[in-house]
């Protein structure tokens, strides 16, 4: 029911001249709220243990281990598995122990080439080495992986630094995923050996640029095209993959996308690869160049817009790892959703997705900030807590270590977060972890919203353009508090909705702990 006394009309230049005073007053109070009253980080492993209160009761890996952690599986309720940059697989076990002071460490299996990716699937591991998808099985119980079959070879690589190869994750058919990155920048021998006479010129090794699966059977099939490098792959509650892409040439900012057959993303040079047999993909002649994203979308019938982007530097500088929360609460209030890898700012964020005729789209918000350093891969552990692997090889990020293994518990605290935002034909529902305070969700000054998108183009990145200040005239929220309705006039369609809720508190008069979203609106309600 909807309490109609907690309705306001929301005039537009009494929000525009509140927004201010409100941010400022606010400012203090969002201080307060501190991220680890509600989800704390336990360091099993890094290269420093000033990051963990608990520190003195860290144990550091075995000298000479560093622990670049590339790949990360749970096995059981004592142990996890982990791939390394350099071509390890180590088993952990004692990892749930609070503090971790006990913690084993055995390598399961060495001489691996570049693995970004560990999965436990069956009696086996398997990984994704740059040229192949191998499985890993110790046939003998000795502990170490004795037999080193592949799985799925097939696709072009030229000893281009960037192509990486990334998997493999399993989806609810039984097929195993991957993703593969676009060489960057090939230059002269590297490009006699590409695909001769590629279609529109693009030059790139085999496939480079597309998401493939491997099926029961062992077929390699392609599926999707046009990343750029999608380092991170996972599946929502109901098993449609998804994979993140990272900002660069063709690609604006961060992004998530839905992965199924057929659809082509942003990034042109793995076209490279359509008139190769299986390609899902045909008859494209052109590529728009230099317009809105929108307007691309609208001229290029084949490009398919992302689930959710990640404004940059707001929501991340580089997305990482894809993780299903599937624990059914045990790691808070947000069971069901997603949870995206963030590789420079070290921190992690939280999307929710909605299907909108037939096509995803959804909110994400800031969750956890802080890890000891880049957040790569992430695996949920058998008592819901989530297991972060590190490493800023290469790159750089925010932290105190280089590398490592950390693991995010919930408290059992609830954080006055917003869980949920949802599209309408004329606004947004937010649905609350706790009760709000409808005095102050009813103020004018609470509230702003505004909308913008990006350029399609060959220039790497892009500026938020096509900028518009959106009114917000009225506020609805439910009786129990949980649900607040904004009617919003100007919505646009393949645009971002900037959300800020600075003024908002519950009803103990708590503020939000992350007061902003952001809603990437593919399709509006009808």
């Amino acid at each position: 029911m909807v309490n109609q006394s907690s309705q306001l009309a929301l005039p537009l230049i009494v929000l525009l001249c509140g927004l201010h005073a409100v941010a400022d007053a606010t400012a203090a109070d969002r201080a307060q709220a501190d991220e680890s009253d509600y989800y704390r980080l336990v360091s099993v492993a890094t290269s420093e243990a000033s990051t963990d209160s608990r520190s003195k009761n860290w144990k550091p890996a075995p000298d000479g281990l560093a622990l670049e952690v590339s790949g990360l599986t749970v096995l059981d309720d004592r142990r996890v598995a982990v791939a390394i940059r350099k071509g390890e697989v180590w088993i952990l076990d004692g990892v749930y122990d609070d503090p971790p002071k006990n913690v084993t460490y055995h390598r399961f299996a060495a001489a691996l080439h570049e693995p970004l990716g560990l999965l436990k699937h069956g009696d086996s591991l398997y990984t994704a080495q740059r040229t192949e998808l191998t499985r890993l099985r110790d046939t003998d119980d000795d502990g170490q992986a004795d037999e080193y079959l592949t799985v799925a070879k097939g696709w072009g690589v030229t000893g281009h630094y960037h192509e990486y190869a990334y998997g493999p994750k399993l989806d609810r058919e039984g097929n195993l995923w991957l993703t593969l990155n676009i060489g960057m920048g090939l230059t002269g021998t590297q490009l006699d050996r590409t695909i001769k006479d590629p279609p529109l010129g693009y030059r790139q090794g085999r496939w480079r640029g597309w998401g493939m699966k491997v099926t029961p059977a062992g077929d390699l099939v392609p599926v999707c095209a046009g990343m750029r490098s999608p380092s991170g792959i996972g599946a929502n509650a109901v098993g449609d993959m998804f994979y993140t892409d990272q900002q660069g040439n063709w690609v604006a900012t961060n992004s998530l996308h839905h992965m199924r057959d057929g659809a082509f993303y942003h990034h042109p040079e793995a076209l490279a690869s359509m008139n190769e047999e299986d390609s899902p993909i045909a008859g494209i002649t052109k590529v728009p160049g230099g317009i809105a994203y929108p307007d691309a979308v609208k001229q290029f019938s084949q490009l398919r817009p992302p689930a959710v982007w990640f404004p940059y530097k707001k929501a991340g500088q580089s997305a990482t790892d894809i993780l299903l929360d599937d624990s059914g609460g045990k790691f808070g209030p947000f069971s069901g959703q997603l949870f995206i890898g963030e590789f420079t700012q070290a921190s992690m964020h939280r999307v929710f997705l909605e299907k909108v005729g037939g096509e995803y789209q959804g909110a994400c918000f800031p969750f956890r900030s802080r890890f000891a350093s880049a957040v790569l891969r992430m695996d949920q552990g058998t008592d819901g807590s989530v297991f972060v692997g590190l490493t800023n090889r290469g790159w750089s990020s925010l932290g105190t270590a280089a590398y490592g293994l950390q693991r995010l518990v919930w408290t059992g605290k609830t954080p006055f977060e917003i869980k949920e935002m949802r599209a309408m034909s004329n606004g947004f529902e937010l649905v609350f972890t706790r009760p709000v305070d409808a005095p102050t969700a009813t103020t004018p000054a609470s509230w702003q919203m505004n909308s913008h998108t990006y350029l399609y183009h060959s220039t790497y990145g892009s500026d938020e353009i096509l900028q518009r200040k959106l009114a917000i005239e009225k506020v609805t929220v439910s009786d129990d508090g949980l649900r607040v309705r904004l009617q919003v006039n100007g919505l646009r369609e393949l645009f971002v909705h900037e959300l800020f809720a600075f003024g908002i508190r519950s009803r103990d008069g708590e503020p939000l702990l992350h007061s902003h979203a952001w809603y990437t609106l593919n399709r509006i309600p009808r």
